[in-house]
């Protein structure tokens, strides 16, 4: 029987794991990790993570070949395959701080693996990691390795939050980087074969190791480029008249371009996209490439403007000041049907109305009042690093409450942002809300999910992104 280890049981290693236990019933999958908690949340009937679909598919593997366990020695030991998805900050200081992917949990992996196996192992790369990050792997490999032969494998993971499940039984790609050497290629064979259960070969791309490792930070480079660049020509469309739905409608009909990921929004957020970005732009720098550096730099420079222009917006139509009003914030995941707040738009809206003295009450059907605060507390960049090594957090934010019901947190208050786009929030009785709500009564759209026209007849003043400004708006300033 293949076994498979997997050290890392968050957002990529879990959902990957379970899959691949449920597709391959004759592959025996151990999901390890140091934090007690978090396997003892994955082997209980509350997952630590929501994901639509995920906990079918946990509960119809877990405990026939599908495990998770803090033995994390002994089953690397008797693995197979290894899969490593590890956190990789940006760092925070050194070298590189604020850019460079910091591998010190990598390193820490790579060296407890030549430690503890005895016979020879695939090691696959499952964390986003810096191009070259397979190099330095293997040499700590090799040099630790006492006769045992290891070979390094990059497999990008490109699932999106909310439909990881769907995306991971129905992928469009699945990507595997090795060496082109007879062992490297062997290697490759043996994770497409794991693959090929369930997934066409056609989609299944062998590549050098490099271009694995390269196309991930470029996808998500790209990705977050067209959020960046429909963000942008939503301030143009507001400062015009134009309506930027209707724009990239437009635009998206064009096959050349295509659609997806043309929504307007307060900003993009996740694990990812800007990680991935700072990566890209330290690897041109340190390649003397700096125009293309700037380049990318210039994605994270629109998201960040387009963050500030929101909150800068909502303190402007205001009469210019928040301070001791109450304004409720709809959403605070990075998007819907996820609970994950990492790098979401709302914490540094939230920061910047909190900064301006104003009262918030926050309301999220998928994310606790812990991790709000937390977040709202943390330092820049600190999220990334395992649970037990963050920060302690301080004392609670006093002028935030977290509520778990959109009633209660619009109630009174004077304005409302929605910052994800939860179905909810199209469906609730904006007519209750409003009759309950300070006047005049804001309501600020971060993710155009309401019908402004309708929501301005019951008397809300609305701003949406990108679209035609309400009046009162209108008189005011222009928002920089």
């Amino acid at each position: 029987m293949v076994k498979i280890c997997c050290i890392g049981a968050g957002y990529v290693g879990g959902p990957t794991m379970a899959v691949i236990a449920l597709k391959c019933p004759s592959i025996e999958v151990v999901v390890v990790d140091i934090s007690v908690s978090r396997i003892t949340a994955w082997n209980s009937e509350q997952l630590p993570i929501y994901e639509p679909g995920l906990d079918e598919v946990v509960k119809q593997c877990r405990g026939k070949n599908l495990f998770f366990s803090v033995d994390v020695e002994r089953h690397v030991s008797e693995a197979d395959i290894i899969f490593v998805s590890v956190n990789t900050p940006t760092k925070t200081q050194g070298l590189g701080a604020g850019k460079a992917a910091d591998l010190t949990y990598w390193e820490s992996a790579a060296r407890m693996i030549a430690d503890v196996s005895k016979s020879d192992k695939i090691v696959v790369e499952k964390s986003t990691v810096p191009v070259k990050t397979a190099e330095a792997i293997e040499k700590i490999l090799t040099h630790n390795s006492k006769g045992i032969k290891f070979q390094i494998l990059s497999n990008p993971e490109f699932l999106a939050e909310g439909t990881a499940i769907e995306d991971l039984f129905s992928p469009d790609r699945v990507l595997i980087g090795g060496r082109e050497t007879p062992d490297g290629q062997k290697a490759i064979k043996a994770l497409k074969a794991v693959y090929a259960h369930w997934v066409p070969e056609e989609r299944i791309i062998c590549t050098n190791l490099w271009s694995a490792e390269l196309s991930k930070l470029a996808a998500n480079a790209f990705l977050a480029q067209r959020i960046s660049s429909v963000n942008a020509m939503s301030a143009l469309c507001e400062a015009t008249g134009a309506d930027v739905s209707q724009v990239a409608h437009a635009v998206g009909k064009d096959t050349r371009i295509g659609a997806k990921f043309l929504n307007a929004s307060v900003g993009f957020g996740g694990s990812c996209f800007q990680k991935d970005i700072l990566n890209l732009v330290y690897i041109c720098e340190c390649n003397g490439l700096p125009e293309v550096a700037n380049y990318w730099k210039q994605v994270i420079k629109v998201n960040d403007y387009q963050k500030n222009r929101f909150v800068n917006r909502i303190v402007s139509s205001m009469f210019n000041t928040v301070s001791g009003k109450k304004i409720a914030v709809l959403g605070f995941a990075f998007k819907k049907d996820t609970g994950d707040t990492r790098e979401t738009p709302a914490i540094d809206v939230c920061k910047g109305l909190i900064d301006d003295k104003a009262k918030l009450s926050i309301y999220d059907p998928q994310v606790t009042e812990d991790q709000i605060q937390r977040d709202l507390t943390l330092n820049k960049f600190d999220w990334d690093h395992p649970a037990h090594l963050q920060p302690l957090s301080p004392a609670s934010k006093k002028d935030i409450s977290v509520v778990w019901d959109a009633y209660e947190a619009t109630k009174d208050a004077h304005g409302i942002c929605i910052l994800t786009e939860w179905d909810e929030f199209k469906n609730l009785d904006y007519h209750k809300i409003y009759n309950n709500m300070q006047k005049p009564a804001f309501l600020f759209d971060g993710r155009n999910v309401v019908n402004p026209q309708k929501l301005r007849d019951i008397g809300f003043v609305v701003y949406s992104i990108g679209k035609p400004l309400d009046p009162w708006i209108k008189d005011l300033p222009a928002v920089a």
